[in-house]
């Protein structure tokens, strides 16, 4: 033990309050990174918001397409079994 007595309690609360400052930065960093990763989610999903609505038009127009063309073949056939009559 030592001779002469020590106040243990500032050398406590210095030590609190590095510990405090260090996780300050580190929440700093931790917070950062995470606005980085949600901002870079969201312009993800905004562009795969724009690819959805792309292909549900694609897939709406497809039958559409397909069944303009049939009635073309129709339309063809229709006319090649009128000439042979």
């Amino acid at each position: 033990m030592a001779d002469t007595p020590t106040d243990a309690v500032h050398s406590i609360l210095i030590k609190i309050q590095e510990s405090i400052a260090a996780f300050r930065s580190e929440f700093g960093q931790f917070r950062q990174s995470t606005e980085t990763r949600l901002d870079s989610l969201e312009t993800l999903i905004r562009k795969q918001r724009r690819d959805s609505a792309g292909m549900l038009v694609m897939m709406r127009a497809a039958p559409s397409d397909f069944d303009e063309r049939v009635t073309e073949v129709e339309e063809r056939i229709a006319a090649l079994e009128a000439r042979k009559s």
